[in-house]
C-alpha cells in the first residue's frame, strides 16, 4: 500500500510539473476564409484573441492602403531585386527574418535598414513558439534582436510573426509581455516552395484575386515569381488608387491617432 501511494504522488508531482511548465496544450495555425470579392476575410474565433492581445491581420478604417510584409527565413537571391523594386516605387515593406538570415545575409538586413524599411522578429531559430516554454520563448527573441543589433544599428523589434503562423493565447500574452505586437495577415498563398516556378501571372493572379482594403499581404522572397510580379502588383494596385503604407503608419493611426479623436 505504501509503494501504490508513492507511486501515486510520483505521478500527481509530475503532472503538476507538466503543467507548470508547458506553454499550452492548444495550438493554432493561423488562418481565414478566403474571398475573392475584395472584402477582408473572417478569421472567426481568432478575431477575440487579436482584440485581447492588440494584434493585426489587417486595417479596418476601410481606407484603399496596403502594406506590404516579406517573410525570410533563408536567402535564394532575389532579396536584393525586390529592394530595388521597392526603392524605384517609393514603397515600404516589412521584413520578417529569422536569425539564420540575419547571420547569412547581413548586407542585405543592412540594407533594408538603410532604404528604411522596417524588420521585424520572426524569431531566432525558428521555432515553435507554442512548443517552448515561456524562458525559451524569451531567449529566442532576444537571440535574434542581438544578431540584429550585431549587423545594424536597429534599437529592437517591436512587430513579431509567429514561425509558420503558429501561435495560441499563451504565446501572445509572452510577446505582449516583451513589447512585441503580432502582426498576422490577411492577404496570402503558397509561395515559399523555392522550386515551384509557375511564371509571374500566377503569382499576381493569386494576389489580386484576393486584394482588398486594409490588406497586410504577406510574400515570400525565396519565390522567383514574387520577384517577376512585384512591379506589375504595385503599379497596377497604385492605378487602382491604393496607397503602400508601413506598419508603423498602421499601429500610430490606431493606437495615438484613434484615442485623440475619442
Amino acid at each position: 500500500m505504501f509503494l501504490l501511494r508513492k507511486i501515486i504522488f510520483s505521478l500527481i508531482s509530475l503532472s503538476c510539473i507538466i503543467v507548470a511548465f508547458s506553454p499550452s496544450f492548444s495550438a493554432y495555425g493561423w488562418g481565414y476564409k478566403r474571398t475573392n470579392d475584395h472584402q477582408v476575410p473572417e478569421i472567426g474565433m481568432y478575431q477575440d484573441l487579436l482584440d485581447q492581445y492588440g494584434g493585426y491581420y489587417h486595417d479596418d478604417s476601410g481606407e484603399k492602403t496596403l502594406y506590404l510584409t516579406f517573410d525570410n527565413g533563408f536567402e535564394a537571391g532575389y532579396t536584393d531585386g525586390i529592394l530595388d523594386i521597392l526603392d524605384e516605387n517609393e514603397v515600404p515593406a516589412t521584413f520578417f527574418v529569422t536569425g539564420h538570415y540575419v547571420k547569412s545575409a547581413p548586407e542585405l538586413i543592412q540594407r533594408m535598414v538603410s532604404d528604411g524599411h522596417l524588420i521585424g522578429n520572426h524569431s531566432y531559430t525558428h521555432a515553435d513558439f507554442t512548443a517552448l516554454t515561456q524562458s525559451g520563448f524569451k531567449e529566442d527573441l532576444l537571440l535574434f534582436e542581438r544578431a540584429l543589433q550585431s549587423v545594424t544599428n536597429y534599437d529592437r523589434t517591436q512587430y513579431i510573426r509567429p514561425p509558420k503562423g503558429i501561435f495560441n493565447a499563451q504565446t501572445l500574452e509572452w510577446a505582449n509581455e516583451l513589447g512585441y505586437i503580432h502582426m498576422f495577415w490577411s492577404l496570402a498563398f503558397v509561395d515559399w516552395h523555392e522550386d515551384n516556378v509557375s511564371g509571374w501571372e500566377s503569382a499576381y493572379n493569386q494576389v489580386m484575386d484576393q486584394l482588398h482594403p486594409g490588406a497586410i499581404i504577406l510574400l515570400h522572397t525565396v519565390s522567383e515569381d514574387n520577384a517577376d510580379m512585384l512591379e506589375h502588383f504595385i503599379k497596377d494596385c497604385i492605378d487602382q488608387g491604393y496607397t503602400f503604407k508601413s506598419l508603423d503608419d498602421l499601429v500610430f493611426r490606431d493606437q495615438v491617432m484613434d484615442p485623440l479623436v475619442d
